[in-house]
């Protein structure tokens, strides 16, 4: 008589987390995301440590959030009640044209070259998460996209996406810095990454030589005061706080100079195109647009941020019209006192340090 045929044992927990894990990669994968990892969600004690440090020291100018929000951004069970996983994704953004130093011509960091990356990258998790739900009933999750209170740079690097920059962004090896980051909060078990990517940045200085305003006050610190970025997207002022060297919003200059950029590769998502005068406007044709045109000619982009009244003060400070007597960047004793090797801080897109 036949042997009766065997009964496949049960998937054991383990197998099953580490399965379910391999299919949401591949998910996020297949929705665009260029690169995703996992981390455990446990509270960022170091990363908070340095965060509380880099405010106390002021770095964060007028960004009164990050302060408010200090100690939920390291904590992600105030987010999401239950939290026990994070899925880390990144997004090339990088397209094929370069800024030019041509006279006349202003320039926009390539970021908001094309769609608001916010709405982009939250219709893509808000997608993931669905898929998650679909398989998973019981899944609860939390989308973060920059705007949160979360810390994106902590946790692409506890999730093995890149290492920190020492101009305070993530370099990837496969993008360079050129990536827009995301995380999906889930109180469902997924399997972590078990290393983090080391630091490559060796004793390359080449970002801090080349900060026009000298915001990087040391590796990986920066002082949001004396950034461009900040001072032409973040900064209320109504007059011009500093030259800004022909930018109106947002500064490229430490990434364009990083060595890892030479691995920088175009988008996949067309949406990151630039538009119709993104890439060389001339400050005469911006100097010209009324509120409404601004808000016709930047709809759906990033650059709407700045609001028609601080792209007229950007301009007047990328063409170094700044008024005498203007308060300006703090001096270098301000950046005197440096925080301890390891800190980050805020760089564009996002305000996080």
């Amino acid at each position: 008589m036949a042997a009766p045929p065997e009964i496949a044992s049960p998937v054991a927990a383990p197998d099953a987390v580490a399965a379910f894990t391999e299919r949401l990669r591949a998910q996020a994968l297949a929705l665009g995301f260029s690169k995703v990892g996992i981390a455990r969600a446990e509270p960022l004690e170091a990363e908070e440590r340095r965060l509380q440090d880099w405010l106390a020291r002021g770095y964060h100018g007028t960004m009164g959030w990050m302060a408010r929000t200090a100690e939920k951004r390291a904590r992600p069970a105030e987010l999401l009640s239950g939290v026990k996983s994070v899925v880390a994704v990144a997004l090339n953004y990088d397209t094929p044209p370069r800024h030019t130093d041509a006279p006349g011509v202003a320039k926009i960091s390539r970021y908001a070259w094309g769609d608001d990356y916010h709405a982009v990258l939250t219709e893509k998790l808000a997608a993931l998460l669905d898929w998650v739900r679909a398989e998973r009933p019981e899944a609860h999750g939390y989308l973060a996209v920059d705007a949160q209170p979360a810390l994106d740079k902590a946790w692409a690097v506890r999730a093995g996406l890149g290492w920190l920059g020492k101009h305070g962004n993530v370099i990837t090896r496969e993008f360079g810095s050129w990536v827009f980051l995301g995380e999906l909060f889930l109180d469902i078990e997924l399997e972590p990454e078990t290393e983090r990517v080391p630091d490559h940045c060796g004793v390359c200085t080449a970002c801090l030589e080349a900060c026009p305003t000298e915001a990087i006050v040391a590796p990986y610190v920066v002082d949001a005061r004396r950034c461009i970025s900040f001072a032409t997207i973040e900064s209320k002022s109504e007059t011009p706080e500093m030259d800004t060297r022909g930018w109106v919003f947002g500064c490229d200059v430490c990434q364009d100079v990083c060595p890892w950029s030479r691995f920088r590769q175009p988008t996949a998502e067309p949406r990151f195109a630039p538009r119709a005068g993104m890439v060389a406007p001339t400050f005469e044709e911006l100097a010209a647009l009324t509120p409404e045109d601004f808000k016709r000619r930047f709809a759906g982009t990033p650059v709407l941020r700045a609001k028609h009244r601080g792209l007229k003060r950007n301009i007047a400070a990328a063409q170094g019209r700044v008024a005498s007597g203007s308060a300006g960047p703090p001096g270098p004793d301000a950046a005197a006192q440096r925080p301890p090797h390891g800190s980050n801080a805020a760089s564009k897109p996002s305000s996080e340090p």
